[in-house]
């Protein structure tokens, strides 16, 4: 399944849920209930957001953005961590004020089956996305699956927090519950905005990544053939590579370019939706990068 079509779907969901929750909110006067609705209301915005930018991100290269737009999915990140933070705000003034105002909760039976039955919804959506997210290395979809996530299982809090209410008679519970969704999302917020910072530092493959590039390149090195200075980036769902190919001087430029041709595109089949770039030199040059940024 496409990227966009799973936000199109999450978006569709949102205000399935919404309604939901809004109307479990409506039923029981819970605090903590309507916590869950305003979450779900960040979903809704946040999904938007970010097929917006997903859509930006599949554009080709151009002349001005000449490694394409790949990262324009981690400001679709960022900008759902700064409305979970937003939403939290929002319902810790709401719980604010109704535990200065206590009020006892009526309909629990049905609104809780509403919760429940949005929480699933979203449970199941978040499933695909973070499987497909995966597999398409989009960090757009990933940050809105890890959301959706957050939001089961700040409706399973809520739901419980509900239910003691009903059996305690502890009507300060309510809205207690809802600043424990709020601090929860902030959480999750915050996780989600510092994923978006390291991905736009340029971070490096992971781990797993850079070994299989390591054993690709080991199949190619004989002991004429070295590799060295490999350096690698990520750019949303995008991997880069630069490296320089070290061959005997003896060479001629044929020869040397047909083995390069052949790592790279062995580089490239290893690992998808990678971008090598080799740099060959003779054996007896070294390149002098380090020395240079040293000396600025």
């Amino acid at each position: 399944m496409k990227v966009d079509t799973l936000l199109r779907l999450s978006v569709a969901t949102a205000i399935v849920t919404i309604v939901l929750k809004t109307a479990a909110w409506w039923i029981t006067g819970s605090v903590g209930l309507l916590s869950d609705a305003m979450e779900s209301l960040v979903n809704l915005v946040s999904a938007l957001f970010a097929l917006a930018m997903v859509t930006i991100a599949a554009r080709p290269a151009d002349d001005d953005h000449p490694f394409g737009h790949t990262k324009a999915e981690y400001f679709s990140s960022a900008f759902e961590g700064l409305m979970i933070a937003a939403a939290a705000i929002a319902i810790v003034w709401a719980a604010l004020s109704r535990l200065a105002h206590p009020q006892p909760l009526e309909g629990v039976g049905l609104g809780l089956v509403l919760t429940v039955a949005s929480s699933a919804l979203n449970g199941a959506l978040a499933w695909k996305m973070m499987a497909v997210s995966r597999e398409r290395r989009s960090i757009a979809l990933e940050a809105d699956a890890r959301h959706l996530y957050t939001d089961v299982w700040t409706s399973a809090g809520v739901v419980v927090g509900v239910l003691l209410v009903q059996a305690t008679g502890w009507l300060w519970l309510d809205p207690m519950i809802a600043i424990g969704v709020a601090a929860n999302i902030v959480r999750e917020g915050a996780r989600v905005v510092w994923g978006s910072v390291d991905g736009l530092m340029d971070k490096a493959l992971e781990p797993d990544l850079q070994a299989r590039i390591d054993a690709t390149l080991a199949r190619f090195a004989e002991t004429s053939v070295r590799f060295d200075d490999i350096v690698t980036r990520r750019a949303g769902s995008r991997r880069f590579l630069d490296m320089h190919m070290h061959v005997p001087a003896t060479w001629t430029l044929g020869r040397a370019a047909a083995l390069r041709g052949e790592v790279e595109q062995a580089l490239m089949r290893e690992v998808a939706g990678l971008r090598a770039s080799i740099q060959l030199l003779p054996s007896n040059v070294e390149a002098r990068f380090k020395a240079h940024e040293d000396a600025t």
